[in-house]
């Protein structure tokens, strides 16, 4: 059984999209060593990078394109001279890949290299920068740990080598949520609508009304299933009525393997492989580099615990020279790349890391 519906339709909300600011992208399909097809959105704003945008589970590249917000981040990057290349790893929603069942592990092995190679082969760098979030931050960090080549600086944004869940997320993870899930048939988690719901999904939708929904309650249906998901995403204070409104576009699958996986790093206290034969902790040698730790005060999804571990296990291992790390005041999780106001008080903390090794 696959996909539990969301309750907005996008295609029954239409709305206007106004035009970016850094102009239309130019896209690229690829494909890693796997088989799995992935793209890269690249705009093209000056000399500085290239930097990869990576963005969080069960999201896509909307999560850093939207135009909800007067600025969204390849904006900003693009109007500091930044070749931005916009990435949807085999997780998101865009992509057939969604759907499939996979690990976090074969996104490291697979996505990152074939996504650093087809950058520097269009571009002819001889390096580049990463800035990943949540999913796609711990990913990239694993995929460094296994060996990932030419990366001259990264940014790691809310999820490491060390998660520290939130409330919601422990109590999943403690009551083997998505083995539960999984052992009732269901593969894939989605927050699209479908028209034609099953008797499941109309159960599941009226279920939600009874989960908990931590400290921001919500009543749109879209809000809720965010917070079964994946957990406590955003801070609803800090989006905007547009981004509120729409931030669905971001949204789509979230294959349960993958949600498994996560859970079993939570409850081991640090990056395992899904088979259990590999501790990532072994590999922080690798990840002799510059990496930017980036962590939202009030993020009650990952907690800022996580990175801080992360941030003291690399300076104790590799030497404290290559290791930053910020907490931004006033913010969660998501939207401290899509907040009203995070061109204003996070993009530039962000920049600045990036601006260091250009």
């Amino acid at each position: 059984m696959s996909g539990v519906s969301s309750g907005l339709n996008i295609a029954a909300t239409p709305r206007v999209h106004r035009a970016l600011r850094c102009g239309e992208p130019t896209v690229y399909e690829f494909a890693t060593e796997d088989g799995v097809t992935l793209r890269l959105s690249r705009f093209e704003g000056g000399p500085k990078g290239p930097v990869i945008l990576s963005p969080g589970f069960g999201t896509s590249s909307i999560a850093y394109t939207i135009d909800t917000v007067d600025t969204n981040y390849p904006e900003y990057l693009f109007e500091h001279g930044y070749d931005v290349w916009v990435l949807d790893y085999r997780a998101s929603p865009l992509l057939p890949s969604s759907e499939t069942q996979f690990t976090l592990d074969d996104i490291a092995r697979y996505d990152y290299p074939a996504t650093v190679a087809k950058v520097r082969a269009e571009t002819g760098a001889e390096s580049v920068q990463i800035m990943a979030h949540c999913v796609g931050s711990l990913t990239m960090l694993m995929s460094l740990g296994l060996g990932l080549q030419d990366v001259r600086s990264a940014v790691s944004s809310q999820l490491t080598l060390h998660p520290r869940a939130g409330t919601l997320n422990q109590l999943r993870a403690g009551i083997f949520a998505a083995d539960l899930i999984a052992a009732v048939g269901v593969d894939v988690l989605t927050t699209e609508i479908d028209d034609d719901e099953s008797w499941f999904e109309r159960l599941y939708d009226k279920a939600l009304a009874f989960y908990p929904e931590g400290d921001e309650p919500c009543d749109r249906p879209f809000c809720r299933r965010v917070a079964f998901t994946f957990g406590e995403s955003y801070d609803h204070d800090q989006l905007n009525d547009e981004t509120h409104e729409h931030i669905d576009e971001a949204f789509g699958d979230a294959n349960i393997t993958t949600l498994r996986h996560v859970t079993k790093i939570i409850r081991e206290d640090h990056a395992v492989s899904w088979d259990g034969d590999h501790d990532y902790l072994d590999d922080v040698g690798n990840l002799r580099l510059p990496i930017a730790f980036i962590h939202g005060e009030h993020n009650r999804l990952f907690l800022p615990e996580g990175s801080a571990l992360t941030y003291e296990f690399l300076r104790e291992n590799n030497g404290p020279e290559l290791y930053t790390r910020h907490v931004i005041p006033g913010y969660a999780h998501m939207d401290c790349f899509i907040g009203k106001d995070a061109a204003r008080d996070v993009y530039p903390v962000v920049t600045a890391e990036l601006d260091r090794f250009n």
